[in-house]
């Protein structure tokens, strides 16, 4: 089977510049993620959709292909994820004469997974049933207890209200996931034909909160550090 990952990062990051090559542990922010997709067997190309020469080169240096430069149109803050991955199977399509049987998006900015929570992201996928396979990780809130908005009338209420009057015990809540960036799984002609994921079946894997963070400003990069020094150190301790 033919398993393409796709890895995007673009150039011009606001929220904290640079980031997909600013040092994580002493290693750039997107090598995190190609490493992890090297480690994945079946996974038989990652190529990486960039804006910037300097992200290629530090991509290429580590194993990735770039072969083609993302246009400045699908480079901006307001650009849809999803046109960057149709960019990215159309020129496949081009170049290869078909679009792979399963494209795996790994983003730059959930370093803290693990190769093998893209095993199991393949192996959800794998089993039928579904034109998108995502992860997930339990909330910090829960909409049907601790969440709430404002009201036309400047009071405020829960997110969700309890069809069963007001819980009052977190634990009574419904269940509900925080969708994370740690990969996502999908059927290429599906991505080419839906505007969105959830247009079709989606799956969902879970993934511990701590390998599911998303990089996004320098506090989750603080973070982030944090969270390698204690796994490092629980490594270490193991050993």
């Amino acid at each position: 089977m033919n398993i393409v990952a796709l890895i995007c990062a673009r150039g011009g990051s606001k929220g904290l510049p640079g980031k997909n090559i600013r040092p994580l542990a002493g290693v750039p922010l997107i090598v995190w993620s190609i490493r992890q997709a090297r480690a994945v067997p079946r996974i038989g190309r990652i190529i990486v959709s960039t804006d910037s020469e300097e992200i290629a080169a530090v991509a290429r240096e580590a194993g990735a292909e770039v072969p083609f430069m993302r246009p400045a149109d699908l480079a901006q803050d307001r650009s849809p994820e999803r046109g960057v991955w149709r960019h990215a199977l159309e020129y496949l399509k081009l170049t290869d004469g078909a679009y792979p049987d399963v494209l795996i998006v790994v983003p730059a900015t959930a370093p803290l997974r693990l190769p093998y929570d893209l095993e199991r992201c393949l192996d959800e996928f794998a089993q039928g049933g579904a034109e998108t396979v995502i992860t997930v990780a339990e909330p910090h809130r829960n909409p049907y207890f601790n969440m709430v908005k404002t009201r036309t009338d400047g009071c405020v209420e829960l997110v969700i209200s309890p069809v069963n009057g007001v819980l009052t015990r977190r634990q009574d809540a419904p269940d509900v996931y925080d969708v994370t960036t740690v990969a996502y799984v999908t059927d290429p002609e599906f991505v080419m034909r839906a505007d969105n994921i959830f247009a079709g079946r989606v799956r969902a894997v879970q993934i511990p909160a701590e390998r599911a963070i998303d990089i996004d400003t320098l506090m989750d990069f603080r973070v982030a550090e944090c969270l390698l020094q204690y796994r490092n150190e629980g490594e270490c301790s193991a050993g």
